[in-house]
């Protein structure tokens, strides 16, 4: 599936000061992104603070990407949870129409052994008119989606056809390129560990980072997919001092901040999430300034 070679991005849900879903923010930053060359669109993922928003909000933000992509791009929804049955009544009654892909994370807080991982997804994988994307997130998930569980999925099951995988375990990184079947993608799901997944032979990112620099995070991306090692590696370092930032008080907080210095969107997080301090902020502010990506 080509469409998921690149950079994706997990685009943030952007709120008012009345903490309403901004809708014309979110199109000016759909907007960003596209300009800026980034390759697909991850909509409602956890940088988009999906699990505060309603039902009807989730729609919103749907039909919001959906409108100001106007097919511009390949989609790809977030639809994932620690309920296997309620994961699977979402798929059935979500319209999937414009989107290329489910990305779907591996169940967490209950913790369940390899074997309950591999029967979940293989329940959901059963019912999805798209493609599946697992993730594995385990700094969030309390549990790790062991390599032998991915490649046996990506074996046993044709509708899954990706590992988003965010654990920054490069050795794992290795042992899925190695082991899932030609096809399948290993997609970076740290930005940190981005370029060496790509030069190890991963598909690309989906990326928190890219939206706010999107052409370039998506240039560098680029540069590894076309072995221009030193090339990539250069733009790795510009960027690095930025990666840690966006995520030294909690994601989505660090990249709001920076769509609040380029003009795009307030930073505002919803509860329990607080927004970026002052001094991250302004350590923000003073790292984009370089770029002079201004909207």
């Amino acid at each position: 599936m080509k469409q998921l070679i690149g950079t994706g991005v997990a685009l943030i849900t952007p709120f008012k000061t009345d903490f309403s879903v901004d809708v014309d923010a979110l199109h000016n930053i759909v907007n960003y992104c596209v300009d800026g060359g980034v390759d697909y669109l991850v909509v409602l993922g956890t940088t988009g603070e999906s699990v505060t928003l309603t039902k009807a909000e989730k729609q919103l933000v749907i039909d919001t990407v959906t409108i100001a992509n106007a097919g511009r791009l390949p989609l790809v929804v977030g639809v994932g949870g620690n309920n296997t049955v309620a994961v699977i009544e979402e798929l059935q009654n979500l319209d999937l129409t414009n989107f290329d892909a489910v990305l779907s994370v591996s169940p967490y807080y209950n913790r369940p052994t390899q074997e309950g991982i591999y029967q979940h997804f293989k329940a959901i994988a059963q019912v999805s008119p798209k493609p599946i994307i697992l993730y594995n997130v385990p700094g969030r998930t309390g549990s790790n989606m062991l390599p032998e569980t991915v490649v046996r999925l990506a074996n046993d099951v044709d509708n899954i056809i990706a590992i988003k995988e965010a654990s920054g375990n490069l050795m794992q990184v290795q042992e899925l390129i190695k082991g899932c079947p030609k096809g399948f993608h290993v997609i970076s799901g740290d930005d940190a560990t981005a370029l060496a997944t790509v030069l190890a032979g991963g598909s690309g990112v989906i990326s928190v980072i890219g939206q706010g620099l999107p052409a370039e995070f998506s240039n560098m991306i680029r540069s590894g997919l076309d072995r221009k090692v030193d090339e990539a590696y250069r733009q790795h370092y510009e960027l690095q001092d930025g990666m840690g930032l966006i995520f030294q008080e909690g994601n989505p907080a660090g990249i709001k901040a920076i769509f609040e210095v380029l003009g795009l969107a307030n930073a505002g997080v919803r509860l329990p999430l607080m927004e970026a301090s002052e001094n991250l902020k302004k350590s923000i502010a003073d790292f984009v300034k370089p770029f002079k990506v201004f909207a």
